[in-house]
């Protein structure tokens, strides 16, 4: 009989791409689900996983075993959402992804919160991109994700996926002290040409609305230094390297050097909370969408410098 904790390793391996990645989403070690996925070869007697490069490429085999194993953990967490909707108390495991700004302004106060009322419930939070998140809770890896959007960037939600909005996330720019638009009352986007740019890497959401919004202004930008964390990005500013637009949530108190200047129109990022149709029912997926819109007013308090 195949064993549904392998099986589960074996179509994170299929999701994420590389075991590493697997382990992180699990919650488990690399070798944890090496040995996992060998246990399952020995099972089958099939060759499953075979190197590539640095990576591992899913056999034909695995591929098969891997739909089977969709279907599988489909059948169980709709028997866990009936036995849970039954009971009417949140319990089990519930898996959260986040992007990074939200797992530090938002999630802890929520996770806190529901650990407290709800005993019976196991949370487990991953730090995800949005870009990928969505694509994981579709796929099952996931129970619940917490995305963003900006206006010109919409987030795409998948057949079988539901969603509510948490809150709108306004993003404020961000230059050195004695910069022109250092104490201006607000700065209109048709002015942001011939800056030196301070944001995320290409591929991440942020990075993607700025490109797209200077360039429809008429600007090109000059983005001179990336970095993934938005502590990071202010460090930065705050060295007279460039000015960066930065959300407010998780963002912190601006240190010295840096200062806040609205633009007009206001860049506002929308939150959402998605999960799959099928655990719609769970009293956990509820109480958890409840608890990130009761936190958000708090987390996304304006709290300049």
């Amino acid at each position: 009989m195949l064993d549904l904790q392998r099986l589960r390793a074996l179509h994170a391996v299929s999701v994420h791409g590389t075991v590493g990645a697997a382990a992180s989403a699990l919650g488990y070690t690399p070798s944890a689900v090496s040995q996992q996925i060998a246990k399952l070869e020995r099972e089958t007697r099939t060759v499953l996983l075979e190197r590539e490069g640095r990576g591992v490429r899913l056999t034909d085999e695995a591929r098969q075993l891997v739909a089977t194993a969709r279907e599988l953990l489909a059948i169980v967490e709709r028997a866990e959402t009936e036995l849970e909707e039954r009971r009417g108390v949140p319990a089990g495991r519930l898996t959260i992804a986040a992007f990074a700004s939200a797992a530090r302004g938002l999630m802890p106060g929520v996770l806190a919160e529901l650990t407290r009322r709800h005993p019976a419930l196991d949370l487990r939070l991953t730090e995800v991109d949005p870009h990928l998140s969505v694509d994981l809770v579709a796929k099952g890896v996931v129970d619940l994700v917490v995305a963003h959007d900006w206006d010109i960037v919409p987030l795409p939600a998948p057949a079988g996926v539901e969603q509510a909005v948490i809150g709108d996330d306004p993003c404020d720019l961000l230059v050195p002290e004695g910069h022109p638009f250092a104490g201006r009352e607000a700065v209109r986007r048709a002015e942001l040409g011939g800056e030196r740019w301070i944001c995320q890497p290409p591929g991440r959401v942020c990075h993607d609305w700025l490109v797209r919004t200077l360039r429809a202004a008429g600007h090109e930008p000059d983005i001179v230094h990336q970095a993934d964390e938005n502590p990071t990005l202010v460090a930065l500013v705050a060295a007279g390297l460039g000015i960066a637009l930065i959300p407010r949530l998780g963002r912190g108190p601006l240190p010295a050097g840096v200062v806040e200047v609205p633009l007009d129109p206001v860049p506002v990022r929308r939150l959402y909370a998605l999960w799959r149709a099928g655990a719609a029912r769970r009293p956990a997926i509820a109480r958890t969408v409840r608890a990130l819109r009761d936190h958000w007013p708090a987390a996304s308090a304006h709290t300049p410098r």
